[in-house]
């Protein structure tokens, strides 16, 4: 180790001193923080709890109050189906992780019917003032969605009591959007989970600086247990000796309480499909909604319980539950639990019918809306059953608990109890939390070219802050080699800059897979790049998720997020450069086609005797107009000596390109006209094509020709097109990366905001 002339050369009574000084110091530091506790009154927290999975969100903020008995005292109140024997009694789970519970309120009408909900509402109504009124709690702590939490938040908001709403502005469709928003309304702060919800809340009027974007406070366990020794003792605990890790079902379906009929229905195709499946099944009780007991009374009549391959629950303890959906080989039903937890593990989803309807997932998930028989959730099964997905974190970090303990410590109980609504304008989303703050959402965007190689960092907006540019190699080894180096590097940089990466989306010439992020065949500019996985290495290196698309799939992409196909329903774009190429977006989806080859523009066909283009065929237009047929013809006439310009020296001592094509045109020289003509006629005949085939509304040229092309494509469409077809507008791109912007959206539009 180094040594420190200037600490040796000091006298070592002088460094005892300094040592007192410090010691001191703390001392007294300690001791004004402790004055400063003592000074400050606890914030009475009273958490409600109402079932078990509401439970699985509360306990990790219960347990850090609990950890802080200096700034805050605890109060538990119990009610909902916790008390109800066919439930579990899962209120004796709360009572063995040690929480002291000041009241227990039976709320729950028996009927699991629309009245039974109601009537359960209003008995809540009638206990819980009596409760509220002896706790007399600073702050009520209330969860989600359930009708059980609206009788909480109604009567807290009516007893002036302030209420902090968990999972606020989250999307799922049937009556608990509702239910949600309505306790939105009701609660003074909210800690919400995805910067998606964050944004409905802005969007619903809230104060937004009472809006922390905290996470799932159910991730700060997960995140930091599911990798357990003894997980397989905890599988063949519920699934017997003969269970194997990622093969074996979860199943967990609870009633629509806006179409119970339909849902009972969807649950007993469910039950089919499982017993032909023939796979070891671990299937929970649905829950105590309207509709409930028919399912169950659906599941008897099938024999489930009795059935060898199924065992049937009403509960499971969370931390054991994290176990069996992260080791699952599938997980089946409508359960949030679905569409939130199983994407952090990467565990396959099949979700059932409508009840998330527009929750934000990931990858891993595989929607069945709607069934007559039991076949499609079976070829579902079969689609889904033991794959693994890259891990999704939409829903939290794992540091949820400690942001929401810092956002109540934070709190002033002297600040008016009124709530005042913030009408639009809408502010920008700007989190309460300082790592929320200082952090930018990002992409890392990948573009792999015939020359160079290049990373960027991509925010939301589209701005690319930070750039790395390599020459390609020339063999593969080499190529991902340094992918995953530059890759890193981004990553360490980004930390730096205050940006978050979200994941990784990658650009690549060829014909690509994106669903296994594979390139299947490459172009001739990139050599051993045919039958690649680029998903699987780069993911495993960087955690990260990662999307792959073709650069002209890329393309359109970038112009659907960022540029004139913003919001355009049906949209074209093409790619004029050494090559041409481009996408499509109908109904605003990308078009990929049933082998990935759709919108191949350069290869559409334009004569039947034309030049050999460089897919081996003759007449496409990528002979006539690519970047590449110029410059031939540019040499031609070069080597003919028609390129020349009179009284002009064009130097043509340097490579001949088609640049010097388009000057020697632009200058008279009639040859060189001619060649752009014929060009030209070719790329908007083939445009004209697309315009009859998908009718598009916008046709845009992107690459470095679009300017020159734009002009004459507009006017073949006007003299060539179908009437219908004569006024679609033809524009040039704007964006000066349409590549990498492109590889970003994938990782923008979905790592975070992927809506069915």
């Amino acid at each position: 180790m180094e040594k420190q002339p200037c600490a040796l050369s000091r006298n070592p009574h002088e460094l005892y001193y300094l040592k007192m000084q410090r010691s001191k110091e703390k001392m007294e530091r300690e001791k004004t923080d402790e004055n400063e506790y003592q000074g400050k009154k606890k914030l009475k927290v009273c958490v409600a709890t109402c079932n078990r999975a509401d439970y699985s969100k509360l306990a990790p903020i219960m347990f850090g109050l609990k950890s802080h008995p200096e700034e805050f005292e605890l109060e538990v109140v119990v009610l909902g189906s916790h008390l109800i024997d066919d439930y579990g009694n899962t209120f004796r789970m709360i009572e063995q992780d040690h929480f002291d519970i000041g009241s227990k309120l039976h709320t729950i009408v028996r009927g699991e019917d629309e009245a039974a909900m109601v009537e359960s509402v209003g008995l809540a109504l009638v206990k819980l003032p009596d409760v509220l009124q002896r706790l007399n709690p600073d702050i009520l702590v209330v969860h989600g969605d359930r009708f059980d939490a609206l009788a909480l938040a109604t009567a807290a908001a009516l007893m002036n009591i302030r209420i902090l709403h968990l999972e606020g502005g989250e999307v799922s469709g049937t009556i608990d959007d509702s239910i949600r928003h309505a306790i939105s309304k009701l609660a003074h702060y909210h800690a919400c989970c995805t910067r998606m919800a964050e944004q409905h809340l802005i969007a619903m009027c809230e104060d937004h600086s009472r809006i922390l974007l905290a996470g799932c406070p159910s991730y700060d366990k997960l995140l930091s247990t599911h990798h357990r020794d003894d997980y397989m003792d905890i599988i063949k605990s519920w699934l017997g000796d003969k269970a194997k890790d990622c093969d074996y079902i979860v199943a967990l379906q609870h009633p629509v309480t806006t179409d119970i009929q339909h849902s009972i229905k969807i649950y007993g195709l469910m039950l089919d499909a499982l017993i032909s499946f023939n796979k070891k099944t671990l299937i929970l009780f649905p829950n105590i909604d309207a509709g409930s007991k028919e399912m169950v009374r659906v599941m008897r009549k099938k024999g489930i319980e009795q059935h060898p391959n199924f065992r049937a629950v009403k509960h499971i303890p969370f931390e054991q539950f994290i176990q069996l959906v992260c080791h699952a080989g599938c997980m089946i039903g409508n359960s949030s639990c679905g569409v939130r937890e199983a994407g952090a593990f990467g565990t396959p989803v099949i979700n059932l019918g409508t009840r998330q309807t527009g929750r934000e997932t990931g990858e891993n998930v595989l929607h069945v809306r709607d069934a007559d028989t039991h076949n499609k959730i079976y070829h579902a099964l079969e689609l889904q059953f033991g794959k693994r997905y890259p891990g999704s974190k939409i829903y939290g970090d794992g540091n949820a608990v400690p942001r929401i303990l810092k956002f109540l410590s934070d709190i002033d109980l002297e600040e008016p109890l009124q709530k005042t609504f913030c009408f639009p304008p809408v502010k920008d989303p700007i989190s309460q939390d300082i790592d929320h703050i200082l952090e930018t959402q990002s992409a890392l965007a990948v573009d792999l070219g015939g020359t160079n190689l290049r990373v960027a960092i991509v925010c939301m907006r589209g701005n690319i802050v930070k750039k790395y540019t390599e020459p390609n190699p020339k063999t593969f080894e080499e190529r991902m080699r340094l992918i995953l180096k530059m890759c890193k590097d981004a990553v360490r940089d980004a930390v730096r800059l205050n940006c978050r990466i979200l994941g990784v989306g990658i650009s690549t010439g060829g014909r690509v897979n994106p669903q296994e992020g594979i390139v299947l065949h490459s172009t001739k500019l990139i050599h051993e790049w045919s039958s690649v996985d680029l998903r699987t290495p780069i993911s495993d290196a960087l955690g990260l998720p990662v999307w792959v698309d073709n650069d002209g799939n890329c393309a359109v992409l970038a112009e659907k997020k960022f540029g004139h196909g913003k919001g355009v329903e049906n949209f074209v774009t093409v790619i004029t450069g050494t090559g041409i190429g481009g996408g499509l977006i109908h109904n605003h989806e990308l078009i990929h086609g049933s082998t990935f080859c759709a919108a191949e523009l350069g290869h559409i066909k334009v004569s039947l005797e034309g030049p050999e283009c460089s897919c081996g065929s003759q007449g496409c237009i990528e002979a006539f107009a690519s970047g590449m047929a110029l410059q031939r013809e540019a040499k031609r006439l070069h080597d003919e000596d028609l390129l020349k310009v009179e009284g002009m020296d064009m130097n043509l001592a340097e490579p001949i390109t088609a640049a010097h094509l388009i000057s020697a045109a632009r200058n008279g020289n009639s040859k060189a006209n001619a060649v752009l003509h014929k060009a030209s006629m070719a790329l908007g005949v083939g445009i004209v094509n697309i315009l009859h085939i998908v009718n598009p509304s916008l046709v845009i040229l992107s690459g470095v020709l679009a300017s020159y092309y734009q002009a004459p494509v507009q006017d073949v469409i006007k003299e060539r097109a179908l009437v219908s077809a004569q006024s679609i507008k033809v524009l040039k791109s704007d964006l000066e990366e349409p590549a990498l912007l492109g590889a970003a959206s994938m990782v923008l539009d979905y790592a975070t905001r992927r809506t069915y």
